[in-house]
């Protein structure tokens, strides 16, 4: 590392005011500063100092999503191998999925980097880091066989659109990642949504692997419930490739179809310990989109008049999207409430309007990414009301101690 910090202190003259290369002057300091904290420090004014700034806090919700994105990975084969009729083993399962999905990282990063370069650039500011998680969490929320052009098109109308356009970082009203999953799917629905693109039967990397078997349907459990019909009620029970129960286990374990990231709660938990050990994430919000998606799932429970309706509160918890957006989607800080109170209305709504989603919309069986989106929209104003209860408050107080 010290080799490293020498010969960035030997080139750095190079992009300061005047040398000749100059004009990247913020892509050389976005790169020093990734690598190396930061020397410098404040000359006037009063500051708060603490070891951790943007890029490390990036870094830390990047490692939390690690277990999700390995999990993702195997599954990804771990399907392909169930609906092809073969058995490769651990690792060579474990190779086809990291093939399949990194192709998908390089895309949303070298997009969404790249606009970020050039807008930094132009505006001849540093480079801001928020794009770090979001280029991560992008491939990780669409199915395997999503098309890399589509990936870059979406990352793009994301990153110009959702962020850019509002200021940067810190200055997005929508979560940028989740607006590149909505632009996706309401521009191209037959590829985010069905039997087909969720499960990859194709030997694309020529791995020896067999036909896909007969009966194969890669059908989400959430997808399966989204086309039962009443006279299902009460006898309904998803099935995996093979047309084999998935039951509540398989659900938390992740080793169903979904999204590449999505499908292990187990591996979501362990990122969500991360989170709120480092106190990156706000454990309020994190816990009242659990709640809250729990009660309106018993709610309906009671009234249930279709399968949607009925399915169980733990199993609404495990399936689809609702534990990934739970730790990491809605706990964004930038697009989430901020006050403390906020914060558990904030949850339990992204919670509830997530199983309402569901319940009621079959033609989007998901609802989490819709949920937290309107509800992004809603956070500044749950804030501006918890903030004038609390004027309110103090000020009754002052006139009764009068």
């Amino acid at each position: 590392m010290k080799a490293l910090r020498n010969y960035l202190d030997k080139i750095k003259p190079n992009f300061e005011e005047g040398g000749k290369l100059a004009m990247f002057r913020s892509v050389f300091e976005g790169v020093e500063t990734f690598l190396f904290v930061p020397s410098t420090t404040s000359k006037s004014g009063v500051h708060i100092h603490d070891y951790i700034d943007s890029k490390r806090t990036m870094t830390v919700v990047i490692i939390a999503l690690l277990p999700a994105l390995l999990f993702g990975m195997y599954n990804v084969g771990y399907q392909h191998n169930l609906a092809v009729g073969a058995d490769p083993g651990f690792l060579m399962t474990f190779i086809f999925g990291f093939l399949a999905v990194l192709p998908k990282i390089i895309v949303s990063y070298v997009v969404g980097l790249g606009i970020e370069f050039a807008v930094a650039q132009v505006k001849k500011e540093e480079i801001q880091e928020g794009f770090l998680v979001s280029g991560i969490l992008i491939p990780m929320i669409v199915p395997i066989d999503t098309p890399l052009w589509m990936i870059a098109v979406a990352t793009a109308f994301a990153v110009v659109f959702a962020k850019e356009v509002f200021g940067g970082t810190g200055y997005n009203v929508f979560n940028v990642a989740l607006v590149t999953r909505a632009f996706l799917f309401f521009a191209y629905p037959a590829a985010m949504s069905g039997d087909q693109v969720f499960v990859r039967t194709a030997d694309t990397f020529g791995m020896g692997a067999g036909q896909v078997v007969d009966g194969f349907s890669g059908a989400t459990p959430l997808g399966q419930v989204a086309i039962a019909g009443k006279e299902m009620i009460g006898s309904f029970q998803a099935v995996d490739v093979l047309g084999q129960p998935i039951s509540t286990w398989d659900m938390f374990l992740g080793l169903i179809p979904g999204s590449i990231g999505e499908t292990s709660v187990l591996a979501i938990l362990i990122g969500a310990v991360i989170l709120l050990y480092t106190g990156i994430a706000s454990w309020k919000t994190m816990v009242s989109v659990f709640v809250g998606g729990a009660f309106m799932a018993a709610i309906f429970n009671m009234i249930g008049t279709t399968v949607a309706m009925c399915v169980s509160p733990l199993d609404h918890l495990f399936v689809g999207g609702f534990a990934f957006g739970a730790v990491f989607m809605a706990t964004d800080p930038v697009t989430s409430a901020r006050t403390e109170t906020g914060k558990y209305i904030y949850g339990f709504l992204v919670g509830a309007m997530a199983i309402i989603i569901r319940a009621l919309n079959p033609g989007y069986p998901e609802g989490m990414m819709l949920a937290i989106l309107l509800m992004n929209v809603f956070a500044p104003l749950i804030d501006y009301y918890v903030v004038e209860a609390n004027i309110n408050r103090r000020i009754n107080r002052v006139k009764l101690n009068k």
